[in-house]
């Protein structure tokens, strides 16, 4: 089997050829085809029937190909299950899935895991040697499923954990573009305005003869450092924008910041508790049912909270719970998790159903911020006309004040 996944040419070694031509019924058809050469695609068309009338091969990507996502992986996940669901071999389940994928990264990844695998070594630890796609929580799971047999089950569990946590960041996503969105067009308009509005007035007011109203000459002042420095203000915003991302992803003590200043935004913040929540729950439930202990569980329910503020005091409840303390009295001291919550986790305790009652909790607060998300439009609208009415409505005024006060002195 080794020697078979070897014979599998990379996709990237390929070139791609668009192709037309005409089929056994005299109908015209097209499509895409890898290989070698113009002659080898022609050849492979007359196989099917074709008759080729025109083959050209494709230019490469200019900037090369897309990253894998982790939706990517989510999808990888969920084909793998679904294999092994059917009694596909491990292996040739991995096989199949590069064969069957056109993503060149995607691809090519799975045939080197399938290489390793092929070569005698443990699925984990071939996942393990690429820790910028499979994180520490993923590879655990995979060899808890090895060691105890059940890779099948693993794999689902681990496809609907990944299926979950992408849509939901997908949403979380949605409620954090839409806000930002909105505030960038109301800074751009105002901008253009300023620049190439404003001045036209300034034009007419010199004619006037009279002093402008302190509005109207604070927004024409305004306009004129924007005519004169707009270049060196966009600058501006844009390497604020850079150094910002840069410090998000260099230093930890100031993503953790933000991260916390996060919670306490309006409607976005109540959303990303929820999710922190959510995330907490189904990784948790995901690893505890899949025979992780509860402490190594809680590890990796830190890692994946998303939040500082969650990650620390996931961190305390496992101190806590190390030191012999149940997981809802940890919780309850964390002073930070919903009653409802930790009302659930009671029972799991008590019942002996932890993992079933922590899924609950996650699929209560998954629904919660799609509701919450779905909403985002109606709640922010008010907070959104307020804004723009402020900027847009305070300029046109301020242009207009001198032009009514003029016909005030006129009457």
């Amino acid at each position: 089997m080794a020697t078979a996944t070897k014979k599998i040419k990379k996709l990237e070694d390929f070139n791609e050829f668009q192709w037309h031509g005409l089929n056994r019924k005299g109908q015209k058809v097209k499509g895409i085809l890898r290989g070698d050469n113009e002659k080898e695609i022609r050849a492979r068309l007359r196989d099917q029937g074709i008759n080729p009338r025109s083959v050209k091969k494709k230019a490469k990507p200019l900037f090369g190909h897309k990253k894998i996502k982790g939706a990517d992986i989510a999808l990888f996940t969920r084909q793998i299950a679904t294999m092994l669901e059917a009694g596909v071999p491990l292996l040739q389940g991995l096989e199949m899935v590069a064969r069957g994928t056109d993503h060149v990264k995607v691809r090519n990844l799975m045939l080197t895991i399938a290489d390793d695998v092929g070569s005698g070594s443990p699925l984990a630890a071939a996942l393990r040697k690429h820790p910028e796609v499979f994180d520490p929580l993923y590879c655990d799971l995979v060899n808890s499923g090895e060691e105890s047999g059940s890779l099948e089950a693993i794999f689902d569990r681990i496809a609907t954990y990944r299926e979950k946590s992408e849509a939901l960041k997908a949403k979380i996503k949605k409620a954090l573009v839409y806000p930002a969105a909105v505030i960038v067009v109301a800074i751009a308009v105002t901008m253009i305005l300023l620049i190439y509005v404003v001045p036209q007035f300034e034009s007419v007011f010199s004619d006037f003869g009279a002093e402008l109203p302190a509005m109207t000459q604070f927004v024409v002042r305004l306009s004129e450092i924007m005519q004169a420095y707009a270049v060196y203000v966009i600058a501006g915003f844009l390497v604020l924008g850079w150094l910002f991302a840069r410090a998000m992803v260099k230093s930890e003590r100031f993503r953790d910041r933000v991260q916390a200043l996060s919670l306490k935004i309006p409607v976005v913040g109540m959303i990303l508790d929820k999710a922190a929540v959510a995330r907490f729950a189904r990784t948790l439930s995901t690893t505890f049912a899949a025979g992780v202990p509860l402490i190594s569980a809680l590890e990796s329910a830190a890692g994946a909270s998303g939040n500082s503020v969650y990650r620390d005091a996931i961190y305390r409840i496992q101190s806590d719970v190390t030191s012999g303390m149940q997981m809802n009295t940890a919780m309850i001291n964390a002073d930070i998790f919903p009653t409802m919550a930790t009302q659930m986790v009671y029972i799991g305790e008590e019942a002996g159903s932890l993992d079933d009652m922590l899924a609950k909790v996650a699929d209560v607060y998954e629904r919660e911020v799609d509701d919450l998300v779905d909403n985002l439009t109606a709640l922010l609208e008010p907070m959104i006309m307020v804004v723009i009415g402020i900027l847009v409505g305070g300029l046109i005024v301020a242009m207009y004040l001198p032009i009514f006060n003029l016909g005030a002195v006129v009457g």
